[in-house]
């Protein structure tokens, strides 16, 4: 059999990958064939040779922990074959591969002496997955795959601590974070010592640096909406769906947006971008707009298939075709060569989600060279605050816009 091998970014990432480092890669740089051409060269194998070079016999067990999607695609299976690997039957090993969800990991706190692939970052905060997560890291070898390692400091507590750089969260805390005074609750003024912080970070983070032969054309596409029904809901703070006050933040911008998503300008703005692109795939975060988006006067031949919490359906086939897909649902974890088109059509509250939505058709194998990405948003003031919360890479905040007068 031929041998294993790499694109010359991806080999030099594996030279400088190291025990509890993260590789960071953009959406399509190949970070999956990275991690496992690591592991086989960490288990005696060769890279980039005329024919495939065995690994010791046997290698230490593969625990992989990535998202459900990509669990059960099968995507890592079909990453795994070059290697002669699988977690479904032994091909040349006397090993375990073991391929599972993050909403699984505490299965796995226990073990030890094995090799863990930490595929799409979720170890941020201090919750049951991150638990597990320093609970095998302190037992075991393993690296993190991440296309956005990190938007603040505090993002890297945990792998900091997993490296051992802190005893735990509460030394990073005094060492590094300065609270604002006379807040009700903890909110982080500003962070001190960073000069430590970014010597740490630099220490773990592997970067895959590549040029990419695809083109990605970004184009805003400005439909209208209801003014008058927006603006009532900004003085009554009164729900005209269901007859009844707002309570919250979430429910007052949730109210907004299906008053700008609702509207007729913005489902003609999908038709007429289908004439020109008869495959696309397309965003979206509500399921008001999914039964929008499925009623909609498509051609006759147009084939309509659906990702999202409810129903997981593959990319249609043929020459006229629309996938639905929930950015929660959606937004990572799997790959589509089959068009050079994604319709946003509404925004996603995370700068992460929308970049990961995005990588969706930007893959190394696509036989395209121009790849087109078209956001529908209205000028009302909620679609222009996320906007700009999106162009300067942060989350939204539904409360802060709360907080605001009304546009």
């Amino acid at each position: 059999m031929s041998g294993i091998s790499l694109y010359d970014y991806q080999l030099n990432a594996v030279r400088h990958m190291k025990n509890g480092c993260i590789l960071c890669g953009g959406v399509g740089s190949g970070k999956s064939r990275t991690a496992l051409a690591y592991y086989y060269i960490h288990e005696g194998g060769e890279i980039n040779t005329d024919d495939y070079v065995p690994m010791s016999d046997p290698p230490e067990d593969l625990y992989i922990i990535t998202t459900a999607r990509k669990r059960d695609t099968l995507e890592w299976e079909k990453e795994l074959l070059p290697f002669l690997m699988s977690s479904k039957t032994n091909i040349l090993y006397a090993h375990k591969v073991i391929i599972d969800s993050w909403n699984n990991i505490r299965k796995y706190a226990d073990v030890k002496d094995s090799f863990f692939i930490f595929d799409e970052q979720r170890v941020v905060g201090s919750g049951t997955w991150v638990k597990s997560f320093l609970k095998i890291a302190k037992k075991n070898e393993w690296i993190l795959l991440s296309a956005t390692p990190g938007d603040t400091w505090q993002d890297y507590i945990p792998v900091f601590i997993a490296n051992g750089f802190y005893k735990n969260r509460s030394e990073f805390k005094r060492e590094h974070i300065v609270y604002c005074p006379y807040n009700t609750f903890p909110k982080i003024d500003r962070y001190i010592n960073t000069g430590r912080l970014i010597r740490l970070r630099n220490r773990i983070l592997v970067n895959m640096d590549f040029n990419r032969h695809t083109k990605a054309h970004h184009e805003d596409i400005f439909t209208d909406y209801d003014t008058a029904k927006y603006k009532q809901i900004i003085r009554t703070r009164w729900n005209p769906y269901e007859n009844k006050p707002i309570e919250n933040a979430s429910e007052y911008c949730y109210l907004l947006r299906k008053v700008v998503n609702s509207d007729d300008s913005r489902q003609t703005a999908v038709l007429e971008l289908l004439e020109k692109h008869p495959k696309a795939i397309i965003f979206y975060n509500f399921d008001y707009e999914l039964e929008i988006l499925k009623s909609l006067g498509y051609t006759e031949n147009t084939v309509i298939a659906e990702w999202n919490g409810h129903k997981h359906q593959p990319v249609p086939e043929g020459d006229e075709w629309v996938y639905l897909v929930q950015y929660n649902a959606g937004a990572e974890g799997w790959n589509c060569i089959k068009t050079d088109t994604i319709i946003f059509f509404s925004q996603n509250y995370s700068y992460k989600v929308m970049v990961q939505a995005s990588g969706r058709t930007d893959r190394l194998n696509t036989p395209y060279l121009d790849l087109y990405y078209y956001h529908l948003k209205s000028r009302s003031g909620i679609d222009l605050a996320i906007s700009r919360a999106l162009s300067n890479k942060k989350k939204f905040n539904e409360t802060s816009f709360c907080e605001m007068k009304g546009k």
